[in-house]
């Protein structure tokens, strides 16, 4: 196939939210942003932990209880890129263990992000982290997409890769249904946003507790 690597017949895709980067803060806080420059009551961070993963889109339509292409849901999602554009540079962390597990995946398997955070902040995001230079691709839909599943991304990031088989690295529910329909096992991590019952429930492949861990796991999915 074109741009096969030989040597690195199989591939590991990530989630960027809660998997590889912590950034509740970010965008809890920018979600309140957005909802306040609306004159809508603000929520405790906590409670905004559940709209992290999926597109936004749904999440300020819950939020403002109106419809998903409605003027004021676009409003708010306008108010919170804006906003998270600069914030998220600054208030996301790497999680402790992320860069010595992608190192020693990337000695074996080709990498890919497949998330749903628009390409625009994705990008930029795992550059000042210092996290761009393990993955061959970025799979996350344009500005302009709005509610677009899981799946899309990953089924993207398998297409830059061509690789002859993959496994799906996430937090929530949606990466490992989204794995799934693609034909791709799944592996759940605890220390995301999403908890163990709830990955369990989706029908993980397997949960690991800790970054040093998804190597051999990775490996036992991709003999």
């Amino acid at each position: 196939m074109p741009g096969m690597r030989s040597d690195k017949p199989h591939a590991v895709l990530f989630d960027l939210d809660g998997v590889l980067v912590d950034s509740r803060a970010a965008i809890t806080g920018c979600i309140n942003h957005a909802l306040d420059a609306h004159g809508l009551p603000e929520h405790p961070p906590a409670s905004l932990h559940r709209f992290i993963g999926p597109s936004l889109t749904a999440a300020f339509a819950e939020l403002t209880q109106q419809p998903s292409g409605s003027a004021l849901v676009h409003s708010c999602l306008g108010s919170y890129r804006a906003r998270y554009a600069t914030v998220s540079l600054l208030d996301t962390t790497v999680i402790p263990g992320i860069p010595d597990a992608l190192a020693r995946l990337a000695s074996n398997y080709r990498l890919a992000v497949a998330t749903s955070k628009p390409l625009a902040f994705a990008e930029p995001l795992l550059g000042v982290l210092g996290l761009r230079d393990p993955f061959e691709a970025i799979a996350a839909p344009d500005l302009s997409a709005h509610g677009e599943n899981k799946a899309a991304a990953i089924r993207a990031a398998l297409t830059a890769l061509e690789a002859e088989r993959a496994v799906m690295v996430g937090d929530r529910a949606f990466d490992i249904l989204g794995a799934h329909a693609c034909a791709i096992p799944a592996i759940g991590v605890s220390w995301g946003i999403g908890s163990v019952e709830e990955l369990a429930t989706s029908g993980a492949d397997a949960i690991v507790d800790a970054p040093s861990q998804l190597p051999d796991a990775a490996h036992k999915m991709l003999l």
